[in-house]
């Protein structure tokens, strides 16, 4: 390599430094200008993820004692404590507890003081099985095919094979209670 060469090798070599100089300084005085303003939002992330850890925590805290208080009175349905722990930590678990719980000793009572629950499934659960403990129909959204299956029962115990028949058809191919429904279809039809 002749002199000239390492001459000009040394100039872009030091202009190279020169930019990476030039480009540190203008970093560190954007810095300087802007300090309160890097520091605030850096605070701020921080911040917000501590708070978001910490609500996690609280929540998961929450649920454990919550599912802790269910399997407990799974294993004991009378003990008081759970029962409370239950209703803090879980609101809606424990109005469905209470109704497995009502349904399961037939208790007209609670289960119609359930329906007026604020979730709207567990108050129509309630007044549904309540009404089915009455032997009176009720409509209900989350029964409601069910609830046909039962109204046409008992048309054709009445003896109205037509009205059962439409209840009847008001039945989804792809509700679970299908294959019933187009037994007791079968039925009007034969007895007709």
């Amino acid at each position: 390599m002749s002199l000239k060469d390492e001459i000009e090798y040394v100039k872009t070599e030091l202009s190279g430094d020169e930019k990476v100089l030039e480009s540190a300084f203008k970093l560190e005085s954007f810095y300087k200008r802007h300090k309160k303003t890097i520091w605030a939002i850096t605070a701020i992330v921080v911040l917000a993820i501590v708070a978001k850890t910490g609500a996690d925590m609280l929540e998961a805290s929450r649920l454990e004692a919550a599912n802790n208080a269910l399997s407990l009175l799974q294993r004991k349905p009378d003990d008081a404590n759970a029962l409370k722990t239950l209703k803090e930590k879980n609101p809606k678990l424990y109005a469905l507890y209470t109704l497995s719980q009502a349904a399961k000793k037939k208790n007209i009572e609670a289960l119609e003081a359930l329906s007026s629950d604020s979730d709207t499934i567990v108050s129509d659960m309630a007044r549904y099985s309540a009404a089915e403990l009455r032997k009176k129909p009720v409509d209900s959204q989350v029964y409601k095919e069910l609830a046909y299956v039962q109204e046409a029962y008992a048309l054709i115990k009445e003896g109205k094979m037509k009205a059962a028949k439409r209840k009847l058809e008001l039945i989804s191919e792809r509700s679970s209670v299908a294959s019933v429904a187009r037994l007791l279809e079968h039925y009007t039809i034969k007895a007709e």
